[in-house]
């Protein structure tokens, strides 16, 4: 397995989400994440949160989506590539069936799951990960290219 080769500077973050929300990107049916701050288009690590909403598994949406996925917590589980973030303006319909009004809506790409999920620690806003995390991270993903 060759090394990959990631690009100096400030290029990706990590973004940390509650399960079940991080299974049902990784499942690659929630395609915006939902947010009360702009987030900068780019790469981010998928972090999932220690705790788990308990009321979302009992909802449709969510328990059609997550079916026989674990729900790991406290652990990077992908990368996703933002490539948007607006707001629906008031009246008009939501992006997706994921999306809340009144909030700000990041569309996320790309998304690959890691075959095993490293564990961390993230932050309710976008955090810088160590470079041992992204070694970690990217041993899993040989064929990234930013």
């Amino acid at each position: 397995m060759s090394a990959v080769t990631l690009p100096e500077g400030d290029w990706i973050r990590g973004i940390s989400i509650r399960q079940p929300y991080a299974a049902c990107i990784l499942a690659g049916a929630k395609t915006v994440e939902n947010r009360p701050a702009r987030w900068r288009t780019g790469w981010v690590l998928l972090h999932t949160s220690k705790t788990i909403d308990r009321t979302a598994l009992r909802t449709p949406l969510v328990d059609r989506t997550i079916r026989d996925r674990q729900l790991v917590t406290g652990s990077v589980v992908g990368i996703a590539r933002i490539t948007d973030c607006h707001q629906d303006p008031a009246g008009a319909p939501l992006c997706s069936e994921w999306a809340f009004q009144d909030a700000w809506h990041l569309v996320l790409a790309d998304v690959q799951e890691l075959p095993l999920p490293v564990p961390a620690r993230g932050q309710v806003v976008p955090w810088k990960p160590t470079p041992d995390l992204l070694a970690r991270v990217f041993q899993q993903l040989p064929d990234f290219r930013p």
